[in-house]
C-alpha cells in the first residue's frame, strides 16, 4: 500500500513538471545563449523585431487612439510563426500585426525530449495616445509613430498543451450558455451540422478556436494557487501520446422561496477525469456526490416521481435519490464514456450520460432533460452528410409498475443531417423504442444503421415497438439570423389530420424558433424565442412500457405533451462576466386526481384511458397556465472548469383549473446565489 501511495504521488507531482518543455525557442542572435537566458533573450529580440518593423495604421492617427492589443500565436515545432488570435480595436492594427509577424524568421523551435513542439504565446502591445492638434499639424499621416518599447509587456509564454481537451476527441460539455458562440461561427461555416449535440472538440476546431479564446481570459498568475484556480486545471499531466486532466467540480447552492421551507440548498462535490491516447482516442468520467433541497415545486415533483418503494425521490435531471435529513434529497451521478475517431469520417462513442438533438432551448426529438443513460453512438461525416447512429438503453422504474423492479427498455434513433444549400439544413429522424418483454434484450432488427424503424414496427407488430419519425430545418436568414423548427410525428392518421375532429390518433408536434446572434450590433449578445406545441397522447404508447421516457422523466420536451408553450431567452456575456433572462408561457392539461381518465400530458399513461376518441385539444383536462421567469448572472471563476459564482430569481405561475396534491396552484419565488462548475443543463422550468 505504501508503494501504491508512493507511486500515485509521484504521478500526481512530479510528471506534471517533467512533462513541460525542456528548452524554450531559440530566437535568431541567441543561439550563444545559455539555456536559462533563451527566454529572456527571446522576449527582448522578438520585441525588438516587432517594434522595428510595426506601422501604427493611419486610422490610429485620426481617431487619436491609446490602447492595447492582444496578440496570441504559436512557435511551431518547424519554428514557424501562427498567429491564432488578435484583439483589436481597429481592423486595420489586425492586418498590420500579420504582415509583421509574416516577416519574422524561422527559429529554433522548443523542444522536448530533444523532438521539436508547439509552444503558445500572449504579446500585449501598447500604443501611445497622440493629442489631436498634434496630428494635423505637425504629424503628416504617412509619418510613423513608433510603438514604444517600455510599454510592451514581457511576452507571456505559454505551452501549447495547457489544455489538451481542444485537440481531442471528447465532447463540449453541453450547456446552452456556453454553446452560443460555438453554434453562431459552426452555423454560418460552409458545410457544418449544429443539431446533433455535444460537439467533438476537434469536430469545431476548423471553425472555432476555443483555445485563443480561452487565452482571452487567463489573468496573468505565476503562483501554483493563483493559476489552478483562476486559469488551469487542477492536474494536468502529459506525455507524447497521452495527456490526462483531474479536476474537483463543485455546485454550492444555498436560496430561499416563498413556501414553509427554512431554506434551499444544493451541495455538490464532484470528480472528473478526462484524457487522451494518441491523437484518436479520448475518455471521461465523472462523479457527483449531491445532497440538497430545493424550491417546493420541485420537491414535490421528486417525491411524486419517486422510482420505487426504497428511495425518498427522484431528482429532475439527475436520477434516484434518498432521504437526507429534513426533506432533502441525496442524489449520486455518475457519467462516463469513450470515443474513438479512426478517420475523418467516423466516430464511436460508448458510455453513459446524455444527447441533444436540434437547434432550440427544446427538443421534440431527444432532450437531455432525462437522468443519464447508457448509450453507443457512432457518428458519419462525409460530402454535405451528418448521419448519426444513437443506440440507447434506458429504463422504466415507476412506482407499483413491475412489482418494483427496473425494467429494462430500448431506444434505436437515426438522424440524418444534410446540407442542401449553403443556408439550408435539412435532417430526417426516426427512433424505436422496444422493452425486454420477451428477456431477449435489445431486438438485433435495431443495431441495424440503415433502416426504417416504423416498416420494422409494422412487421413485428404495434405491441412490438413503438415508433417516431421527425423533420427539422434550419435556414440562415442573415449572417447572425437563424430560423430553426422541428416537426415530430408519433402517430397520425391522414384522414383526420384536417378534419378538425381532435381524433386521438393524431399525436404530433412541431416547434420553430429564431436565434439572433450578436443582436443590434452588439458581441456576445443572443435573443431567442422559441414555440413549442404537442397533441395529447404524443410520445405515450398504450403498452405504456413503451413510451419515449426513460426513469419516469421524457425523452423529448419536458412538459411531456398536451402543451404549447413560448419561450423568450436573451444571454449576454463580456470576458468572464454573463447574464441571461428566460420567459416562458404556456398552457398544460393535467389530470385530475386519483382519476382513471388520461388527458393525454402524462406519457406515463397509457392512452386507451383517454375519455373519447374525438374532441382532443391542447389542454384538455386540468388546465393549467403556466408562466416562469429565470433571470441568472454571474462571473466565471475558472473557464477551465466554468467554475462560477452566480445570483439567480425564478417567479413561477402555476394556475391549475383544480389545484392537485402533487402541484398545488400556487405563485413561487426563489432566490438562489453559490459557486458552481456549470457543466450540464439542468431544467427546473415545468
Amino acid at each position: 500500500m505504501k508503494k501504491l501511495l508512493l507511486f500515485f504521488t509521484f504521478l500526481f507531482f512530479f510528471l506534471p513538471i517533467m512533462a513541460q518543455i525542456e528548452k524554450p525557442p531559440t530566437y535568431r542572435g541567441c543561439e550563444n545563449e545559455d539555456i536559462e537566458n533563451l527566454e529572456a533573450c527571446f522576449n527582448k529580440s522578438l520585441t525588438s523585431d516587432i517594434l522595428e518593423d510595426f506601422k501604427v495604421p493611419e486610422i490610429v492617427f485620426k481617431e487619436n487612439y491609446k490602447g492595447k492589443m492582444t496578440v496570441v500565436f504559436v512557435v511551431n515545432k518547424n519554428g514557424g510563426f501562427e498567429i491564432l488570435h488578435i484583439n483589436a480595436v481597429y481592423n486595420e492594427l489586425k492586418d498590420e500585426v500579420r504582415r509583421v509577424f509574416e516577416t519574422l524568421p524561422t527559429i529554433q523551435p522548443a523542444t522536448y525530449n530533444g523532438r521539436g513542439v508547439d509552444t503558445r504565446y500572449i504579446i500585449p502591445i501598447t500604443i501611445p495616445l497622440v493629442q489631436e492638434e498634434m496630428v494635423e499639424e505637425i504629424i503628416p499621416q504617412n509619418t510613423e509613430i513608433p510603438v514604444v518599447q517600455d510599454d510592451i509587456q514581457d511576452v507571456i509564454a505559454i505551452n501549447n498543451t495547457l489544455f489538451p481537451e481542444f485537440e481531442s476527441e471528447l465532447n463540449i460539455p453541453f450547456t446552452h450558455r456556453s454553446y452560443d458562440n460555438i453554434v453562431y461561427n459552426i452555423s454560418k461555416a460552409e458545410n457544418t451540422h449544429s443539431a446533433f449535440k455535444p460537439y467533438i472538440y476537434n469536430e469545431v476546431k476548423p471553425y472555432v478556436d476555443l483555445n485563443a479564446q480561452r487565452m482571452e481570459l487567463m489573468f496573468d498568475k505565476s503562483s501554483w494557487g493563483g493559476r489552478k484556480l483562476l486559469n488551469e486545471h487542477l492536474v494536468k499531466i502529459q506525455g507524447d501520446n497521452f495527456w490526462f486532466t483531474l479536476d474537483l467540480l463543485w455546485d454550492l447552492q444555498l436560496g430561499k422561496d416563498n413556501s414553509d421551507i427554512d431554506y434551499t440548498y444544493n451541495n455538490t462535490r464532484a470528480l472528473q477525469i478526462q484524457g487522451g491516447l494518441n491523437e484518436k482516442f479520448s475518455f471521461f468520467t465523472s462523479f457527483y456526490e449531491s445532497q440538497g433541497r430545493f424550491a417546493d415545486y420541485i420537491n414535490r415533483y421528486a417525491i411524486s416521481h419517486k422510482p420505487n418503494e426504497n428511495s425518498f425521490g427522484l431528482v429532475p435531471g439527475r436520477g434516484r435519490a434518498k432521504e437526507f435529513h429534513d426533506n432533502g434529497f441525496d442524489y449520486p451521478v455518475a457519467e462516463g464514456y469513450i470515443s474513438y475517431t479512426p478517420n475523418e469520417i467516423f466516430n464511436f462513442q460508448f458510455g453513459h450520460g446524455k444527447n441533444f438533438i436540434g437547434d432550440g432551448y427544446r427538443s421534440l426529438f431527444l432532450s437531455d432533460v432525462s437522468s443519464p443513460s447508457t448509450y453507443l453512438k457512432i457518428s458519419t461525416n462525409f460530402w454535405k452528410i451528418k448521419y448519426t447512429n444513437l443506440w440507447m438503453w434506458a429504463k422504466d422504474n415507476r412506482l407499483g409498475f413491475n412489482d418494483g423492479n427496473t425494467m429494462q427498455k430500448y431506444i434505436a434513433i437515426h438522424h440524418l443531417s444534410w446540407n442542401v444549400t449553403k443556408k439550408f439544413n435539412l435532417g430526417f429522424f426516426e427512433a424505436v423504442i422496444t422493452d425486454n418483454s420477451d428477456k431477449d434484450g435489445f431486438n438485433i432488427e435495431f443495431f441495424n444503421p440503415i433502416i426504417f424503424y416504423r416498416a420494422i414496427e409494422f412487421s413485428n407488430g404495434s405491441r412490438a415497438g413503438n415508433a417516431l419519425i421527425g423533420l427539422d430545418m434550419k435556414y440562415q436568414l442573415t449572417d447572425n439570423l437563424f430560423l430553426y423548427d422541428q416537426i415530430l410525428i408519433d402517430e397520425m392518421t391522414v384522414g383526420e389530420v384536417f378534419s378538425g375532429d381532435g381524433y386521438h390518433g393524431n399525436k404530433f408536434g412541431f416547434q420553430i424558433g429564431l436565434k439572433y446572434f450578436n443582436a443590434f450590433k452588439v458581441e456576445n449578445l443572443m435573443l431567442q424565442a422559441e414555440f413549442n406545441r404537442m397533441r395529447p397522447y404524443t410520445n405515450s404508447h398504450n403498452t405504456v412500457s413503451l413510451n419515449y421516457g426513460h426513469f419516469n422523466q421524457p425523452l423529448s420536451h419536458l412538459w411531456g405533451a398536451n402543451f404549447w408553450e413560448g419561450i423568450f431567452i436573451t444571454r449576454y456575456n463580456k470576458n468572464r462576466w454573463f447574464g441571461s433572462a428566460k420567459f416562458i408561457v404556456g398552457k398544460k392539461g393535467f389530470d385530475f386526481d386519483n382519476s382513471d381518465i388520461s388527458y393525454g400530458g402524462n406519457i406515463y399513461r397509457s392512452y386507451d384511458d383517454r375519455p373519447s376518441d374525438y374532441g382532443n385539444e391542447i389542454g384538455q383536462g386540468n388546465t393549467t397556465n403556466i408562466f416562469i421567469t429565470d433571470l441568472q448572472g454571474g462571473w466565471v471563476i475558472n473557464p477551465s472548469t466554468n467554475l462560477q459564482v452566480f445570483a439567480g430569481f425564478t417567479y413561477r405561475s402555476f394556475d391549475q383549473l383544480q389545484q392537485t396534491n402533487i402541484d398545488p396552484t400556487k405563485n413561487t419565488t426563489w432566490f438562489t446565489l453559490g459557486i458552481r462548475s456549470e457543466l450540464f443543463n439542468w431544467y427546473l422550468d415545468f
